[in-house]
């Protein structure tokens, strides 16, 4: 669930989805405010006419006969009885009260008056609701223009429930699925070039020669791809001019350093020579490991499918005829997509390390479901806690001496990271429990 929320295309879902629906849930409930206000209004109106009718409809009875008249005001909903000395009018007047007086022609007086227990005794109708306004029932007292009053007792119109229809929830969930389908196109449209860009960033550091992303879609789109193709073709720029001064250089050193020691051959002291001559091969040594750091930095070159164990097997079979103590067991049953050169350089000198520290190197090759893993064991004393990482940084060596005895220019580690980062694998170093050091590779399977 936590990945859900945070992935980009979740949370531009969950936005869309929430925004729309409060805004939904908003504009209804101001439409049933709406609607209950005009269905109240309607109503008041209607009850008011009922009212002012009555009424207008006492000046035709006679005196004598409006006793028998306002008695059969009960059947409509009303109580109708002429007023007492004991009815008194109160302020401020009802709504309704004021709505029959402007009904009504001039000479018609209203006003309110106080509610007695018994006045809504007459209405089968529920008591007041919880949370509803209106009094179960209102008394009114009505001056006619010819001097006389009546007491009115009438049940105020009561709003409406909001009561949903039954497809309501049908409606819901439709408008539900609709919304999330658009809301799932709208984050897919967003993100998809967000995300071509994220894989064209990963791509990159594995393929500089990789194909420029195309520019199209928005104007920011493009934008964002033109200025990343602009990027790709300074570094391509860089590194091939970089590589480009390196092999000039290993060039133009190999043909002195050659000559000189041609010329060391003759010089008549053998133990002068032997000296000059192994500093010689030190300094040609430096400048190949310069050139295979150089070309392990440098990713150009065509990825393809190669089988893993084949590889490995080749490598331990050149080792062994080289009088390198070196075994291998398991197997991968992988195909990586690689380069095979620089792949056959980052083993070579993984297990060159493990035979000249270690005395021998020991190749276990494994595999999961997502990757290939091949681990390099030899029998030397390991590398200190605190020098882990910093045996991966250029010319850096555990031994400070640099001696030729135990060899190397500190780049050999170097060289292995960049070519298994190059190939979206992994590389990491443990100490053995009892003696030596573990170099572990991980390689994702092919695609």
């Amino acid at each position: 669930m936590k990945a859900i929320f945070q992935s980009m295309t979740s949370r531009v879902i969950l936005i869309l989805v929430a925004g729309v629906i409060a805004s939904a849930l908003l504009t209804l409930g101001l439409a049933f405010g709406e609607r209950q206000r005009m269905i109240g209004h309607f109503r008041d109106y209607h009850a008011v006419e009922r009212l002012a009718q009555f009424v207008l409809s006492l000046e035709t009875v006679p005196r004598e006969m409006r006793a028998h008249f306002l008695a059969a005001a009960h059947g409509i909903g009303m109580r109708a009885e002429p007023a007492t000395n004991a009815d008194r009018a109160r302020e401020p007047r009802s709504d309704l009260a004021e709505m029959l007086e402007k009904r009504l022609p001039d000479g018609y007086r209203i006003a309110s008056a106080d509610v007695r227990p018994a006045d809504c005794d007459f209405a089968n109708r529920p008591r007041r609701r919880q949370g509803e306004l209106r009094p179960l029932c209102e008394a009114m007292l009505v001056t006619l223009p010819d001097g006389s009053s009546v007491r009115l007792t009438v049940l105020p119109p009561r709003p409406p429930p909001l009561t949903p229809r039954g497809d309501f929830g049908v409606y819901a969930i439709l408008f539900l699925l609709s919304i999330g389908i658009l809301a799932a196109i709208v984050a897919r449209m967003t993100m998809r070039p967000l995300k071509q860009l994220a894989q064209a960033a990963t791509a990159l550091g594995n393929d500089i020669e990789r194909p420029p992303l195309p520019e199209r879609g928005a104007t920011e789109i493009r934008q964002a791809a033109a200025a990343f193709n602009a990027m790709q073709g300074r570094i391509r720029s860089h590194i091939r001019q970089r590589s480009q001064i390196l092999a000039a250089i290993t060039h133009d050193l190999q043909t002195p350093l050659t000559r000189l020691r041609l010329r060391l051959e003759k010089v008549d002291d053998a133990e002068l020579r032997e000296k000059l001559i192994g500093d010689l091969t030190a300094m040609q040594g430096m400048v190949r490991e310069g050139l295979d750091l150089a070309r392990s930095m440098d990713a150009a070159g065509p990825m393809q499918r190669l089988d893993l164990d084949s590889l490995v097997d080749s490598v331990c079979a050149d080792a062994a005829d080289a009088g390198q103590d070196v075994t291998v067991e398991g197997h991968a049953h992988a195909a990586l997509m690689a380069r095979p050169i620089a792949l056959r350089r980052c083993l070579t000198n993984l297990i060159d390390n493990a035979c000249k520290y270690g005395g021998f190197a020991r190749i276990v090759v494994d595999s999961d479901a997502k990757s290939a893993t091949i681990r390099i064991r030899d029998g030397g004393p390991g590398i200190p806690e605190a020098e882990m990482d910093k045996v991966f940084d250029p010319f850096y060596r555990v031994e400070a001496s640099r001696s030729r005895d135990t060899g190397g220019t500190g780049l050999g580690l170097t060289i292995a990271r960049n070519i298994t980062e190059q190939h979206s694998g992994t590389i990491s170093l443990r100490n053995l429990p009892d003696k030596g050091l573990e170099v572990t590779l991980s390689f994702p399977y092919a695609r």
